[in-house]
């Protein structure tokens, strides 16, 4: 998770961001795609 503060004398913006790649069908589709480029099969996935 990455998160940012940020903002001036009257206003603060807060962002977070959460990379969710692991789950569900992105997931599959990355792992599938490293298997056929020949590449660990894990490698871009946070685990």
């Amino acid at each position: 998770m990455a998160v940012s503060v940020s903002g001036n004398e009257d206003r603060i913006l807060l962002t977070a961001v959460y990379d969710n790649l692991g789950k569900g069908a992105s997931g599959a589709a990355i792992q599938n795609m490293n298997l056929v480029l020949g590449i660990d099969e894990t490698c871009g996935l946070v685990i």
